[in-house]
């Protein structure tokens, strides 16, 4: 039986994989991964193919190049919905939702798609039932084309190659380079509008919740019914979203 330090020094190395395949973006090559944590190629290969076997890990199709697999993905999920950060902006949300009286969402980025991080339901009887876990496509949710937009360059560019831009309505875009346009028009703006781009009748508006360092790395969405709330009445909220949104990112990233 292997001693405690042989059984750390184990688990340091795999957590430390780990790591490196979950901040950087690019499928990840046992050569990379050994050449950046300073070990031995064949210890490199060992600690992934045992990450792989947990599918903690696993193989980017049709290469040697490993991504994060579905067992990391469920984990950090469970771990960021259960999390005090989250939990404390669920008062907020709430707060927001009984003034506007519309169902607002916390979304971030999750590889082509948005997750649910957070959400709170209105009390009307007509409306979209989802819950925290749940995903949506990128772009044509409001929360979807704003974290898109705030992509640096080459990651943006990335998706918008390889997503699919899946028809839901006639005002869907599915032009790439529309989806562009829009995009930029978002940075430029500061929120993000779906005009029934997912669904006949329904609109959303989100605003980006920011870091200490003001990176967007989440969104603070309502959504609701056109005939209700239209877009013209949730614009007039912007204002009120946006003040959410920043006591959302002091919240979530222990700004003082």
């Amino acid at each position: 039986m292997k001693n405690n330090s042989d059984t750390n020094s184990a688990i340091e190395k795999a957590i430390a994989v780990l790591e490196y395949v979950t901040r950087d973006l690019r499928p990840l090559g046992v050569v990379d991964i050994a050449a950046e944590l300073g070990l031995p190629r064949q210890t490199a290969h060992r600690v992934v193919r045992q990450l792989e076997r947990l599918n903690l890990v696993q193989k980017d199709p049709g290469r040697e190049r490993y991504v994060s697999g579905d067992r990391l993905h469920a984990l950090a999920l469970n771990t960021m919905l259960t999390s005090q950060t989250i939990r404390s902006s669920h008062s907020i949300l709430q707060s927001l939702v009984d003034e506007v009286r519309e169902t607002c969402n916390l979304g971030m980025l999750d590889g082509q798609e948005v997750i649910y991080i957070g959400r709170v339901e209105c009390d009307w009887p007509l409306r979209v039932q989802l819950k925290a876990g749940s995903h949506v496509p990128l772009h044509c949710t409001a929360l979807g084309k704003l974290l898109l937009a705030y992509q640096d360059s080459d990651t943006r560019s990335r998706i918008l190659q390889t997503i699919e831009l899946r028809r839901y309505t006639k005002n869907t875009i599915t032009d790439p380079a529309l989806l562009e346009v829009q995009l930029d028009q978002i940075l430029m703006q500061g929120y993000s509008i779906n005009d029934q781009e997912d669904g006949v009748g329904l609109i959303a508006m989100a605003v980006p919740v920011k870091d200490a360092q003001g990176e967007v790395l989440a969104g603070l969405a309502v959504h609701a019914l056109e005939a209700r709330f239209p877009i013209s009445k949730a614009t007039e909220h912007l204002a009120t979203f946006q003040k959410a949104a920043d006591r959302i990112g002091r919240s979530m990233f222990n700004i003082d």
